[in-house]
């Protein structure tokens, strides 16, 4: 795979460069569930002097020839390489070290994703990190995650009424990924709980998959329910009655 070529490249220029002092490869490569239309992606830890001196269109280019390098909106630098395949990299410095320890889960373990770390400080801060994320646990954490499905799943339903086919669509996206959530946790089927939707036709339920893509609120509404009513009898919670007879009417 080209994948592969990538992730060997990146490799070889992280231990060759001394001021990557340290760097880590995430996402599906380091999990061992990485295929052809997987993304390569890793962060980099400089020197402050050479991040700032840094070029990271250059840097991409260095590992194999890019069609183009743009930072995304969330701050990392995405190589797109021919293929195409996407590139992510967190060109970073060796005091943003310490802020991997505020991430929620690694999904991999340490040795998969530690590529260089030349003062020892990147292992133990990783290690840290809980390999799966915490999920909702008890009547009050369990409620609030149902109750967010409501609340994007109302709006969806009004902006729908309204013909605002574009927002409801953002909506909808909204209530549908609180429904995967709440059928993984309802199924036991958490492995991928940071990205519910990745892998859901192998590990969710038929009719939960289908009622996502049916794209309408009222389709959320006939599989979350279920799911709901199933995570609240496990808590003892109590199901909210009014509600849901409002949403059954309004979804009929």
């Amino acid at each position: 795979m080209i994948q592969d070529d990538l992730i060997s490249r990146v490799r070889e220029i992280c231990r060759a460069d001394d001021t990557v002092r340290a760097s880590l490869m995430y996402g599906s490569f380091a999990a061992g569930e990485g295929d052809e239309h997987s993304d390569v992606e890793f962060w980099l830890f400089l020197d402050p002097a050479a991040r700032a001196a840094l070029d990271p269109a250059a840097w991409c280019a260095r590992v194999a020839p890019v069609n183009l390098v743009l930072l995304n909106e969330f701050g990392t630098h995405v190589a797109l390489f021919e293929g195409p395949v996407r590139g992510e990299f967190h060109f970073a410095t060796t005091d943003d070290i310490a802020s991997v320890g505020d991430w929620p889960a690694r999904g991999a373990a340490v040795g998969a994703m530690v590529v260089t770390d030349r003062d020892g400080a990147l292992a133990p801060v990783l290690a840290a990190v809980p390999e799966r994320p915490r999920l909702p646990d008890g009547p009050a954490e369990i409620a609030d995650l149902c109750g967010r499905f409501a609340n994007w799943l109302v709006l969806a339903a009004h902006v729908t009424a309204r013909g605002e086919r574009l927002r409801a669509q953002d909506a909808h996206a909204h209530a549908a990924r609180h429904l995967l959530w709440m059928a993984r946790l309802a199924e036991g089927s958490t492995a991928h709980w940071l990205t519910p939707s990745r892998a859901a036709e192998d590990e969710l339920p038929a009719r939960t998959v289908a009622a996502v893509a049916a794209g309408t609120p009222a389709a959320l509404w006939r599989e979350g329910r279920g799911h709901w009513r199933t995570l609240l009898g496990r808590t003892g919670g109590e199901v909210p009655a009014a509600l849901f007879a409002e949403l059954d009417a309004l979804l009929a």
